[in-house]
């Protein structure tokens, strides 16, 4: 743990946190010395830890403003203050657009758009009583900036967030901080269910300029530094991480003359 970190001590909350990029992200906070809360519906095996530290979990369903609001409470109560939040609880599977019920539909919206929208409402409101204020950081994702075919809700949830974050940026300003940071392709547990097997997975990432797809831990400093006194007059912004790109399809169709 940096023993100089402006982190220490720290109250940071990751919606989310128990898997994937969320658990990346409180790991790498805890590492820089913070105290990470981390919610999830139910109680994971594991928690994120780091040597000695260890995450805090919170049960907390998401998509209920009431469950965020007491979260936020909850976390005032045990540790007097909140300084960071990542809202990175969010996903969707793969599905048909033209034939998934409506109610998927709501409720990937619900996940991907309200949930960190009340998230934001209940840390603005006790950031704006801390002299130091704090800072809000919405997880995006490539999905918002190109077609996103098989999660159309999602990527138009994730859109939806990044307009979201510009505004709150003005409206919570000069004491909150708000900032986005989109991923493009991440390897997490999750990656097979969208990719397949490895040698899907090494197709995929074989399309990526910089040859891999992002680790969380790629996410987990992105978050770090947007959180940090470096990026102070980072705000309304996005952050997109993406390794380069896409490598446009019209370059392989030219070279194999299709």
């Amino acid at each position: 743990m940096p023993q100089d970190s402006e982190f220490n001590d720290r109250v940071v909350l990751v919606t989310g946190g128990t898997k994937g990029i969320g658990r990346g992200i409180a790991e790498a906070f805890l590492a820089a010395g913070a105290r990470v809360i981390v919610c999830a519906r139910s109680v994971p095996d594991t928690l994120p830890r780091h040597g000695e530290a260890q995450a805090q979990f919170i049960a907390c369903d998401v998509r209920e403003a009431d469950a965020l609001r007491a979260l936020v409470a909850d976390i005032v109560t045990r540790h007097g203050r909140l300084d960071v939040l990542i809202n990175n609880a969010g996903g969707s599977p793969p599905v048909d657009a033209a034939t998934v019920s409506p109610r998927f539909h709501e409720g990937v919206m619900r996940l991907n758009l309200l949930a960190p929208l009340h998230a934001a409402q209940a840390a603005n409101a006790v950031m704006q009583t801390q002299d130091t204020g704090g800072v809000i950081v919405f997880i995006g994702s490539i999905s918002a900036l190109r077609p996103s075919p098989g999660t159309a809700a999602y990527g138009a949830a994730k859109a939806a967030v990044l307009s979201l974050a510009s505004s709150l940026a003005v409206e919570w300003a000069p004491k909150v901080r708000v900032v986005a940071v989109s991923p493009g392709l991440v390897r997490t547990e999750q990656s097979n269910a969208h990719y397949g097997d490895e040698a899907g997975i090494a197709a995929v990432a074989a399309t990526i300029p910089a040859g891999r797809m992002a680790d969380p831990a790629d996410v987990a400093n992105a978050c770090l530094f947007v959180a940090s006194s470096k990026a102070a007059y980072v705000s309304g912004t996005n952050l997109l991480l993406h390794g380069g790109g896409e490598t446009p399809a019209f370059l392989g169709a030219a070279k194999t003359g299709r």
